[in-house]
């Protein structure tokens, strides 16, 4: 049985966080460590992560590539029982952004190796290593190519997890020299792609194991249409594991939660005040039969703001108020505040994310718009059903694992499902869910599923320590 595990990656909440990798990576070693596995966190340390509001400790410096200018300090910091350890570097980390630069490879090669070097240093060996999206994707090359050559790594086994195949860390050949590989590497049996250099390709290959973040998508990369270009190499993988994300309990629950009217299944008369609240802060007029509908998202054509946009007009001549709350791509956010549709009294368009604010759009709405192009799991549909909201999203990924279609089974649906990708669909589907709105009683037994439905980790975390312990 496995006993110790190490999780790699560059985004754990509550430090830092630009997507789904960040809220897995603080919230599932948690629920393995409550298993009794030692479970640890490693991150890097960048600039961003308010130093004020944890207290972290300085346990060791090492030398990465055997380069004397290149140190790393070690900070630990026990986080709610769960040790994190914080990888500084001030030329790599130090910086504004936490992706986006043209030494990103160097940057985050020398975490890969910072974070199988510190374990010797520590003297902390685990059974596992879980390595996280293309950012260490390279970590697994090192541990099987290098790392495995000496007695204390031997042993260790590695697991990487994609959360979104989309973003795999593409790179010049000419880089090899610099990350410590020769050029036998360059070839397409190791990490040549396209005439580049590809991290998220070493992930795959040289990890013993694949995970992915629903079982839907696990089969959905391994096709071309969602595959990217490496449907072919995860095919011949052949051991894709698709695990659903979890939602964290504690955070999101709202007979509990400090920013809302409190409600629950038992008691739901909190629902209505959030929903008068929110028309309030809005500036619409409160209406009984009238939905508050609500899209909650970074802007970006994988959420499927290009359709949303495109059905915009004839959205908004349905019986309904909208809210859009998000930021994200600069076209998108453009596109929309230059719209027509701006200024409709039953439309509110909002370029700002707070997280308070969120929990208040989630509890107040009726329904949650997420028409995405693809979702390799997806967080925003499990939270807007916990607050009884409903969710109308496109049926791919782990929309697919979570959302049970109401219009194919009415007595325990618990939300929407539309197939094609077109404004159309998207249009047409919301028209026939305003219509099942309008049926108080329906639309009750509706939401009551959609409260009642499980998505806790626990479930998720065993399915993780079942494989861990496979190999």
């Amino acid at each position: 049985m496995i006993k110790k595990i190490l999780f790699v990656a560059s985004e754990m909440v509550p430090f830092i966080k630009t997507g789904g990798l960040g809220d897995v990576i603080g919230s599932l070693p948690i629920e393995l460590g409550s298993k009794n596995i030692d479970i640890r966190v490693i991150i890097p340390f960048y600039k961003n992560i308010k130093r004020d509001d944890f207290k972290f400790d300085l346990i060791t410096e090492i030398n990465v590539f055997d380069d004397q200018n290149q140190r790393a300090k070690i900070y630990f910091l026990n986080y709610n029982g769960l040790p994190v350890y914080f990888v500084e570097n001030d030329d790599y980390f130090g910086r504004e952004k936490i992706y986006g630069y043209n030494d990103d490879y160097m940057r985050f090669a020398f975490f890969s190796r910072v974070a199988l070097d510190f374990l010797l240093k520590i003297k902390f060996r685990p059974d596992i290593i879980n390595f996280n999206d293309w950012q260490t994707g390279l970590g697994c090359l090192y541990l099987k190519d290098f790392y495995a050559k000496y007695d204390f790594y031997r042993q260790i086994r590695s697991v990487f997890t994609i959360h979104n195949l989309q973003y795999q860390g593409i790179f010049d050949k000419k880089i090899l020299k610099a990350v410590k590989l020769d050029g036998k590497y360059f070839s397409v049996d190791s990490l040549e792609f396209y005439g580049n250099i590809n991290f998220m390709k070493a992930g795959i290959l040289y990890s013993d194991a694949v995970t992915t973040v629903s079982p839907t998508y696990a089969k959905e990369i391994q096709t071309k249409e969602y595959g990217y270009g490496l449907d072919g190499l995860l095919k011949y993988k052949n051991n894709i594991t698709g695990i659903l994300n979890g939602l964290d309990r504690k955070k999101y629950n709202p007979e509990r939660d400090n920013n809302i009217v409190n409600f629950g299944i038992r008691d739901f008369s909190g629902k209505n005040l959030n929903k008068k609240k929110l028309c309030a802060e809005f500036g619409f007029k409160y209406k009984n039969l009238t939905p508050v509908v609500s899209i909650l998202s970074r802007f970006a054509e994988q959420k499927g703001f290009d359709i949303i946009y495109r059905a915009l007009g004839k959205i908004l001549k349905l019986d309904l108020q909208l809210i859009i709350v998000g930021t994200g791509d600069s076209d998108f956010e453009n596109l929309f505040l230059k719209s027509e549709f701006k200024d409709y009294n039953n439309f509110s368009l909002n370029i700002i994310f707070d997280e308070e604010l969120a929990k208040q759009v989630y509890a107040g709405s009726d329904i949650f718009l997420m028409p995405s192009k693809f979702e390799p799991c997806g967080l925003a549909q499990m939270i807007s059903m916990k607050y009884g909201t409903i969710p109308v999203a496109r049926k791919t990924g782990g929309l697919i694992d979570t959302i049970k279609d109401f219009f194919v089974d009415k007595k325990n649906g618990n939300g929407f499902l539309f197939e094609e990708y077109s404004p159309e669909a998207l249009f047409l589907t919301l028209k026939k869910v305003i219509e099942v709105y309008k049926n108080k009683f329906v639309w009750r037994n509706l939401v009551l599923n959609a409260m009642k439905s499980d998505f806790s980790w626990d479930l998720s975390a065993e399915k993780y320590i079942e494989l861990y312990n496979n190999l």
